[in-house]
């Protein structure tokens, strides 16, 4: 499975590179490039730092997993800027609440969709503030799958 620039891109944008462990808006312990646990699903916990080549690593690793979770749940035909945005998205906001959301619904049901651009805008608030970084990455997001 490959990895597309795009997705890698965007996901290192939004992310940023934190190689000691901190705790995201969410309140939780988050390493890397926004990992919240190892590829063995071991959580980040307070105190852990990595290196930079450690944090590409599981960046990749991880990627791979949300590739392959969003393909399972994405039964319609999308491109891959399609896929690139709903995989950072998966990645941001959790395979759960993707798989549980109108965006997917709508996804599924016609991913021309013109209104699906306003589902991704609906998740962009962490512990129910929302933040601007939240609403630029669900633009970006957006732009990407209508692009």
């Amino acid at each position: 499975m490959v990895i597309s620039n795009k997705l890698k891109e965007l996901v290192k944008e939004f992310e940023g590179s934190k190689l000691k462990a901190y705790k995201c808006p969410a309140g939780i312990w988050t390493i890397g490039y926004g990992n919240t646990q190892y590829e063995n699903g071991k959580a980040v916990k307070e105190g852990d730092i990595i290196t930079l080549e450690r944090a590409e690593q599981l960046l990749e690793i991880i990627l791979i997993k949300f590739i392959q979770q969003v393909g399972e749940l994405v039964k319609s035909n999308i491109n891959q800027n399609q896929k690139d945005a709903l995989t950072d998205f998966a990645y941001n906001c959790g395979v759960g609440n993707l798989k549980t959301s109108t965006l997917l619904k709508k996804v599924n049901k016609d991913p021309k969709d013109k209104t699906i651009r306003a589902e991704f805008e609906k998740w962009t608030r962490a512990n129910g503030k929302v933040l601007n970084g939240l609403v630029k990455r669900r633009n970006a997001e957006a732009n990407l799958y209508f692009s």
